[in-house]
């Protein structure tokens, strides 16, 4: 995987009219650059320079102890030293006398801003005096393509942590019941994810995230002593991380009360408008659209049908992360910076994430997952139809 990911980055780099990229890091375990995952797959620890041409050279100049490591897991040529990392980086750099040297910063995707201050200062005092100092440029362009166009072998990778993920949630609803807390029903996922030998796609913490009744926290926090009751929906945000890729998805069940057979019409309402929300914002996702005008088909649909509309954006790409960062389908929002006007590719695998609040019940929701393809979509996950009943229990 990471020497097919070499030779998309230089294919890349060659569309973008960039001829180097630059990954300068050091003790990348405690501050890992999040390039690294695509194109290393290890740590190193002294300062250590990655290089990828236009021409399709993969260079690694790292400290003497790490070459082994370095190159066990991918296919660099490599140079190693032992006092100082500056002359055989600015002797590659004289080799290939590049006109654009991209490096690891970016004002809008926190994935392309892995080069920290002080490795900044590093380089740029190793740059001094040469004309390679006023050659560089920000690498977002490169690596927000290299994460979001997905090959078959990772579509396939995300696609077993999605059907993972599905499997667990299937035995959710078999299982769980009204007087539960939130943390039971977090500690069964929990324990089988466990059991499958599986990761979690985000921090334990809070994933699986789950959500009971009214006045919730909603999203991003942990679980709950709060307790299950008749009338109550529950969502739950969860992934699992299967061969490096993980998953990203929300279910909504409705826990019925004694003499119901079905749900409130303003559970199944407002359900209703989320899973048609989901498919207007699918079937108009596809290749050269930009993020703000997907996620505005499904917050316009959301807000006229009588809802506030959803506080954050429509959906993320997945991929070695849950929020792989690049292009979001987002609204235009400053905290987004300029990815709303980011365009969509094929390839890219995104979230499809809407949600709206049921008052009185709780906050109806529903993550799919999907792939875009040369004129459009497809779900990686099999849709939630129905809104999942869970029977009173006494």
């Amino acid at each position: 995987m990471i020497n097919e990911k070499l030779k998309q980055a230089a294919e890349i780099c060659r569309e973008k009219g960039i001829d180097l990229w630059l990954t300068f890091v050091r003790e990348s375990t405690s501050t890992p650059d999040p390039a690294l995952d695509l194109i290393l797959g290890t740590s190193c620890t002294w300062e250590s320079a990655f290089i990828i041409t236009a021409g399709g050279d993969a260079v690694a100049i790292v400290g003497s102890l790490d070459s082994q490591n370095i190159k066990d897991h991918a296919d660099y040529r490599i140079i190693g030293y032992v006092d100082s990392i500056k002359d055989e980086l600015l002797h590659s750099l004289q080799k290939y006398d590049p006109a654009k040297i991209a490096i690891n910063y970016s004002l809008n995707d926190v994935m392309s801003d892995g080069l920290s201050h002080g490795m900044y200062l590093i380089l740029t005092n190793y740059l001094q005096g040469t004309p390679y100092l006023e050659r560089l440029v920000s690498s977002e362009e490169i690596i927000s393509a290299l994460r979001g166009r997905k090959s078959s072998t990772e579509r396939q990778y995300i696609k077993d942590a999605i059907d993972e993920t599905l499997d667990i949630f299937d035995m959710v609803t078999e299982w769980v019941h009204i007087g539960l807390s939130e943390q039971d029903v977090a500690e069964f996922i929990r324990n089988e994810v466990k059991k499958r030998g599986l990761g979690f796609a985000w921090d334990e913490a809070h994933c699986p995230a789950v959500f009971s009744g009214p006045d919730t926290a909603g999203a991003h926090a942990g679980p709950t002593q709060r307790k299950i009751q008749p009338g109550h929906i529950m969502n739950i945000d969860f992934g699992v991380r299967k061969n490096g890729y993980v998953s990203d998805l929300q279910r909504t069940w409705y826990f019925l009360r004694r003499d119901e057979t079905e749900a409130p019409p303003e559970v199944q309402r407002g359900f209703e408008t989320i899973y048609n929300a989901v498919h207007k914002a699918a079937a108009a996702l596809k290749p050269g659209m930009r993020g703000w005008e997907v996620d505005a088909v499904a917050r316009n649909y959301i807000v006229e049908a009588g809802y506030e509309e959803y506080p954050h954006g429509l959906g993320h790409q997945v991929g070695r992360q849950a929020h792989d960062g690049a292009a979001l389908l987002c609204p235009k929002w400053d905290r987004y910076k300029d990815l709303p006007f980011s365009v969509v590719e094929e390839g890219q695998v995104y979230t499809i994430e809407p949600r709206l609040t049921v008052e009185g019940y709780g906050i109806a929701t529903i993550e799919e997952i999907v792939v875009v393809t040369k004129d459009g979509c497809e779900f990686l996950s099999e849709p939630q139809r129905e809104l999942l009943l869970i029977p009173y229990r006494e």
